[in-house]
């Protein structure tokens, strides 16, 4: 796959909001406060093949200890919107300046269940190589995922959990020992479906 296909595709790929309102009562009784957030799903050329540039958290962290994710996290009320606390997460955790990065679009809202935020995920070209550098407060390390390994039958996994009251649909990545699950899992899966059928 190229990433010309997926700037092609993304740009006008519908995406859906959160529809909090369709979850059971009570769910909703204990997401009243959905917490608003948003990443960055870095994309990258390396010798001519596209790849992913994710996160491992810190393990000591409160949430989601030592999870692969995306840059990104709670948008401030001085961020102008979903984007621009994208870009500045990604900044702060990776290094990453807001002028180099190629913003393509937007993904579907995804809720993240054991934490209670409301996601959304902004797919961008970043420069590679680039000067990366992982913020040791929240980030552990950077991971290179490629996705040609993304898409070897075998590495991904859906499973049915019930949570408030409703199945919800739990995605895994499992590539070379490194573990993706949860909400990000998820925005991977549908940024991999966009990106086939561009």
């Amino acid at each position: 796959m190229r990433i010309d296909a997926l700037r092609r595709a993304l740009p006008g790929h519908p995406f859906t909001r959160l529809d909090v309102v369709a979850l059971t009562p009570a769910y909703r009784h204990s997401t009243a406060a959905l917490a608003e957030a948003a990443v960055l799903v870095p994309i990258f050329s390396r010798d001519g093949e596209p790849h992913v540039l994710m996160t491992r958290r810190r393990a000591d962290l409160r949430l989601h200890p030592g999870q692969i994710s995306f840059p990104g996290g709670r948008i401030d009320p001085g961020d102008a919107d979903a984007q621009a606390a994208a870009l500045r997460e990604a900044e702060e955790e990776i290094g990453l300046s807001p002028a180099h990065v190629e913003v393509l679009g937007r993904l579907d809202e995804a809720l993240v269940v054991t934490s209670g935020y409301r996601l959304t995920p902004w797919v961008g070209v970043v420069p590679y190589p680039y000067p990366y550098v992982a913020h040791p407060d929240e980030v552990a390390g950077l991971v290179e995922l490629s996705v040609a390994d993304l898409l070897t039958p075998g590495s991904h996994q859906v499973d049915f959990r019930d949570a408030f009251g409703m199945m919800h649909e739990v995605h895994t990545f499992d590539v070379g020992g490194n573990m993706v699950w949860g909400a990000t899992a998820r925005i991977l899966h549908e940024l991999l479906t966009v990106w086939r059928t561009a």
